[in-house]
């Protein structure tokens, strides 16, 4: 008996910039959760000579999906190719590779995908939700791309260490972010729905947060938070702060520390607009270091003053 069918559908955009840069955009994985709307985080499994394995959550359809993913990097042919090796309903396989045809700084970027349902009578659906994400993530790789500045200047990340009582109170602190208007200063308002963590799955949070600046004004974010019990809470911003194009973060806790990562991703577009006329990519990275790592150390010491309480 013949297995499910298997489909192919190619994806194309022309973008103004080298291969070379649009590749390495590609083949860092980790800072996906940053560049590609849909990717909310990457846990690396492997990583070799040329090859590597990890595991992914994305937003498939408005919902959260995690498969593993298996990639060959071939730097010199400017292509990678990969294939999933766990997959979830309604995919019953699913592979394909990225490739970079250019010359000068004109590339044409190549996203092939070559997929079966478990359901032919799902393949409509998946095949939209593949379309969408398709185009999201080459239209992510040529607005950062095509950008006058280098990409390092573009995409940091930093983090902030504390010392706390105990990583596991800390982790609570953080996973009940519905009580932080109570417990943090900067924190105005937080809707927040959550699905509880199940075996080897960690617990989906999607929530909105409004945050109060120093000056009283205000902004809300929306996110989703992969909570991994006792040891991380990660997260990708939907709508990130108007200076950012992408902003993804983690809180990492182990038995007497807490450290709070942002990886984040300027639009040089919004600067003047956000910090005033003749700020630079430069006052930006300052700004953005500052107020987010502020906020985050706020955040870190209300948690180790809640663990070192004693209990009531």
């Amino acid at each position: 008996m013949s297995g499910p069918e298997e489909h192919r559908v190619v994806h194309t955009l022309k973008v103004s910039a080298p291969a070379r840069r649009l590749y390495e955009l590609v083949a860092r994985a980790e800072h996906w959760p940053a560049v590609f709307e849909p990717t909310v985080h990457v846990r690396m499994l492997e990583r070799g000579p040329g090859t590597e394995r990890f595991q992914i959550w994305a937003r498939v359809a408005g919902q959260v999906k995690a498969w593993t993913s298996r990639r060959t990097l071939d730097p010199d042919a400017l292509r990678v190719t990969f294939r999933q090796e766990r997959t979830q309903p309604p995919i019953a396989s699913m592979g394909g590779s990225w490739e970079f045809r250019g010359d000068g700084q004109i590339t044409e970027v190549v996203l092939t995908h070559d997929f079966a349902a478990v359901d032919e009578a799902a393949l409509p659906g998946l095949r939209e939700a593949l379309d969408a994400n398709s185009e999201r993530e080459l239209a992510a790789l040529a607005r950062l791309a095509e950008q006058p500045y280098p990409v390092e200047e573009l995409l940091f990340t930093f983090e902030d260490t504390l010392e706390v009582p105990s990583g596991d109170d800390a982790y609570a602190f953080i996973d009940r972010s519905d009580l932080w208007p109570d417990r943090l200063p900067h924190v105005g308002k937080v809707t927040l729905t959550e699905e509880a963590a199940g075996a080897g799955s960690p617990g989906v949070q999607d929530m909105t947060m409004e945050t109060v600046t120093a000056d009283g004004s205000t902004h809300t974010t929306r996110s989703i938070r992969l909570c991994f019990p006792g040891e991380s809470i990660v997260y990708k911003q939907l709508v990130p702060p108007a200076l950012l194009i992408g902003h993804s973060g983690a809180w990492l806790f182990d038995r007497a520390t807490v450290t709070a990562r942002h990886t984040v991703v300027i639009d040089p577009t919004r600067i003047e607009e956000v910090l005033g006329k003749g700020k630079t990519v430069a006052d930006a990275r300052v700004y953005l270091r500052e107020a987010l790592g502020a906020n985050s150390r706020a955040t870190l010491s209300h948690a180790a003053a809640a663990a070192a309480r004693p209990a009531p």
